[in-house]
């Protein structure tokens, strides 16, 4: 299993110790407000143990997130394949901070490595990203990590119900594209 490091942040396995602070901000409304609502306790541990899992079977998928100096577990952030029944396929980039790691480039940062990962280590031709139309700090960070949005992509998310969360946009980003980006690796 791969373990990715940047200049700031260590993307690794999930550990026992995780399970609390995973479990605390699947439970803060706030984290979760572009999703259909918070995860209890055992939905959150269950998530955890199936990324550990898939981790261990293909080398990638949604790694734990910490911060280098200080060893705090901050989220996660990694690439897994589109869920089936969707109207796209392929490999999704994605992220989830605590609110106390929200406005430090975190999420760009760690998105930055699992794309360059994605492109160069796994040889994926394209990754893409999706969120709610609504969920503008996270569209923020596929911009910045060099991805574009076509409208004509935006669709209905067949697994939320009806409401403000279920359009969703989709970013996509080709490796030719990020072909001369520098590696946010270290």
């Amino acid at each position: 299993m791969a373990e990715l490091r940047t200049e700031r942040l260590l993307l690794r396995g999930w550990r026992d110790s995780d399970r609390v602070p995973w479990a605390a901000l699947n439970a803060d409304p706030r984290v979760r407000e572009h999703f259909p609502g918070v995860l209890t306790r055992e939905q959150s541990d269950a998530s955890a143990a199936r990324f550990q899992a898939d981790l261990e079977r293909r080398g990638w998928g949604w790694w734990a997130v910490e911060v280098a100096a200080t060893g705090d577990f901050i989220g996660f952030t990694g690439l897994d394949p589109v869920d089936e029944g969707m109207p796209f396929t392929g490999v999704e980039a994605g992220w989830r901070l605590a609110r106390s790691a929200w406005g430090h480039g975190y999420a760009t940062e760690a998105a930055l490595a699992v794309v360059a990962f994605g492109f160069e280590d796994v040889g994926l031709d394209e990754i893409l990203a999706v969120t709610t139309a609504t969920n503008l700090p996270s569209q923020a960070v596929m911009r910045r990590v060099g991805m574009t949005r076509d409208p004509a992509d935006d669709f209905d998310d067949p697994d939320v119900p009806d409401g403000p969360l279920r359009r969703s946009v989709v970013y996509r980003l080709r490796a030719q594209d990020f072909a001369g980006a520098a590696r946010p690796l270290t």
